[in-house]
């Protein structure tokens, strides 16, 4: 029984970044396919083909989070593995049934929480010191109070009403200070810390960091050259900078995969220490690369169409702002997901048009996905792994 269930969870990991692939398919193209700077067909090849490239740029460090940062080795198993892989699946193909762009790498990570809770208790999670919780509350208040303090300063020097604007420079500087901590090495962010303030940071700076470069390229190109001209310079500048975020993409989300697999052969005894062989990494590339270029219609006309309006030099700010975040957090390991990244640099990119150019309706339901998916795959891999402890023992 034992090696049928290794060899179904190796294959429920590969399964799982194919329909990974399916329901983030949207991510990386959805403003190419919103602007028509690309077919849909050269679009989802596009992203297929800088899927599987990611990887092998920006090595493994997640898939070493997700196999050794979020549980405590101990309960690594083949059952929990199976349980976590399983759910993962389910919540994943629901979703793109659904037309929900989800966090594939969130659902895994709560199936993985669910499945060792119920196996051994709230003590298999390795959930960060209270010591580092009060730290980075204390930081990114600080960091707040600093946004707030500058808009203030600009707002009296303007002699203008600042209105609500101290409450935005306060989020944005609260969230734009979690990255500087992380990259200074001034607090160690990692393994279920991190995912869980992502949740929330890598929309926000997704947002500032599609509207600021907007705003600025305004600045630079409405002064010298028509509206006409500017998308059309823009347009092979589109296709890079989706083709970056794809290869970002890729590179962060593909290695969930290897992180479950490279685990269970751990567990298995067949590795005896955490290295993920070629193979693996080979796999878990064209699973994500075949589920990309099928794709997740539904998805991808709510992320292309439903968010927002935007223009050739909109879909450049908002595809390269995901990427420098994905690309950055890769880097340290951190799995968060794309579909929050892209979707915040959507939403910044409509909004410098004003408020009424985004649809906060669709975006409202995209927003309450993201912090819906941990604790409900959370718990359907509870009650999957109590299942499979009462039929097995």
């Amino acid at each position: 029984m034992e090696a049928i269930l290794f060899f179904v969870t190796i294959v429920f990991a590969l399964f799982f970044n194919f329909v990974n692939g399916m329901n983030d398919a949207a991510n990386s193209i959805a403003t190419v396919i919103g602007t028509r700077t690309i077919s849909p067909l050269h679009a989802v090849l596009l992203a297929g083909s800088m899927n599987f490239i990611g990887p092998f740029i920006f090595g493994t460090a997640i898939a070493e989070t997700i196999g050794v940062g979020i549980l405590e080795g101990s309960v690594l198993n083949c059952y929990v593995l199976f349980s976590a892989a399983f759910t993962a699946v389910l919540w994943v193909l629901l979703s793109t049934r659904y037309g929900i762009p989800i966090s594939s790498s969130h659902a895994l990570i709560g199936g993985m929480m669910g499945a060792a809770v119920a196996y051994a208790g709230l003590g298999s999670v390795l959930w960060p010191s209270p010591a580092t919780i009060v730290s980075l509350a204390i930081y990114m208040a600080a960091g707040g109070i600093c946004g707030a303090v500058i808009l203030l300063i600009f707002a009296k020097i303007k002699k203008k009403e600042p209105g609500i604007m101290p409450l935005v420079f306060f989020a944005a500087g609260a969230c734009l200070v979690v990255p500087v901590l992380m990259v200074t090495g001034t607090l160690p962010i990692s393994g279920i810390l991190a995912v869980l303030i992502f949740i929330v940071v890598s929309p926000a700076i997704g947002f500032i960091t599609a509207y600021t470069l907007i705003v600025v390229m305004a600045l630079i190109l409405n002064r010298k050259v028509n509206r006409g001209r500017i998308n059309s310079t823009m347009k092979p500048l589109h296709v890079l900078s989706a083709a970056a975020l794809a290869i970002s993409h890729g590179a962060n989300d593909a290695q969930n995969a290897m992180g479950i697999i490279t685990s269970v052969l751990l567990a298995a005894g067949v590795l005896s220490t955490f290295e993920v062989p070629l193979w693996v990494i080979v796999s878990s590339c064209l699973a994500i690369a075949m589920g990309t270029m099928i794709g997740g219609c539904n998805v991808i006309d709510k992320m292309a169409n439903k968010i927002t309006h935007i223009s050739q030099y909109q879909g450049f700010a908002a595809s390269t702002g995901g990427a420098m975040i994905l690309s950055l957090m890769t880097a340290f390991g951190v799995p968060v997901s794309t579909t929050h990244a892209i979707s915040g640099s959507i939403m910044g990119a409509g909004a410098t048009r004003g408020r009424a150019a985004v649809n906060w309706s669709a975006s409202r339901e995209i927003v309450t996905a993201w912090f819906v998916t941990i604790p409900a795959s959370m718990a359907l891999s509870y009650v999957v792994m109590l299942l499979i402890m009462a039929v097995f023992g």
